[in-house]
């Protein structure tokens, strides 16, 4: 039982850190620019298509990961130049329509060049074994890869934000934008910057989850909305409360699904917590995001209030 409790425990936190990747382009993005962009899912699943297309190309996993998150991000600066830049004066209901839009492009694009059939990349050799690990686990090396890929990511996006005079400028726009504006940035290179790093972050979730998830159209809505969850439980545009709302949110889906029909067969029959425990599994991270808005509609981790 342990084992099995420490291993749903690493999945959880890979959930979480594959989450984070997403909803921290997200929130950033959201911080900084108060654009709300649905379309970020569509960048994650573009990232794992790219991820297959360059590892055909290449014959290399790691390579193409590293390719696949660079279209992402030219990718997002070209979005951010032609059309999104456009958008930042009209208001949160046009910026969801024209990014469903955008989603439903990129779903018929992906068809149109690689069909509606899943791919299923699969793992590389290299890392298609078992890690060893404390109490009798062997946990999959590739999961381990990501879980640390995430962290080493997420360390460099906080020392990017908290340290460099690129995240000085992120973060004093996410605050008072036109105040930075009057001190002569460039506000419109610093969007377009701050968009590409979202959708980078986006596209290598992506292709890191190829292997995990097989890759196929429209793969990017479910986990946009469990995103969207991440960010309204951290907090509106904040890193720190989307790191902590991703693993908060990843631990509670994985462990709810594993453990939650066992927990309840021993208060009701068989028949009933097998009907309700999946069911409520799927509803757990949502009664966590009613709950924090009743109780704290900011956030757990809220950005501080823009002027």
């Amino acid at each position: 039982m342990a084992s099995l409790f420490a291993e749903q425990l690493l999945n959880g936190i890979q959930l979480g850190i594959l989450l984070f990747l997403i909803a921290a382009g997200l929130t950033l993005i959201f911080g900084v620019m108060d654009f709300i962009n649905l379309s970020h899912g569509s960048l994650f699943m573009l990232g794992a298509y790219f991820s297959v297309l360059f590892q055909a190309l290449t014959g290399s996993f790691f390579l193409s990961v590293g390719l696949a998150a660079v279209a992402v991000f030219g990718l997002g600066m070209l979005l951010e130049v032609l059309l999104v830049r456009n958008l930042y004066a009209r208001s949160h209901l046009d910026h969801v329509l024209v990014t469903y839009g955008l989603i439903l492009i990129a779903n018929e694009s992906v068809i149109l060049i690689w069909g509606s059939v899943p791919i299923f990349s699969g793992v590389p050799e290299a890392l298609a074994g078992q890690v060893p690990l404390p109490f009798g686990i062997d946990y999959p090396a590739y999961r381990m890869l990501v879980i640390a890929v995430g962290g080493l990511v997420g360390l460099g996006l906080f020392l990017l934000i908290q340290k460099t005079r690129v995240g000085m400028l992120v973060r004093a726009g996410a605050t008072n934008r036109v105040m930075v504006s009057i001190l002569g940035v460039n506000i419109s290179l610093l969007y377009a910057l701050v968009f590409a790093l979202g959708a980078l972050l986006a596209g290598l979730a992506g292709a890191m989850a190829g292997p995990i998830l097989s890759v196929q159209p429209g793969m990017g809505e479910a986990v946009l909305i469990l995103s969207f969850v991440v960010v309204v439980i951290g907090g509106l545009g904040s890193i720190r409360g989307a790191l902590l709302a991703a693993m908060i949110v990843g631990l509670i889906d994985t462990m709810g699904r594993a453990f939650l029909r066992d927990i309840l067969s021993a208060f009701f029959s068989p028949q009933v917590a097998g009907e309700a425990g999946p069911a409520l599994a799927s509803m757990l991270v949502y009664i966590l995001m009613a709950l924090i808005l009743f109780f704290r509609p900011e956030g757990l981790l809220p950005l501080q209030r823009r002027h």
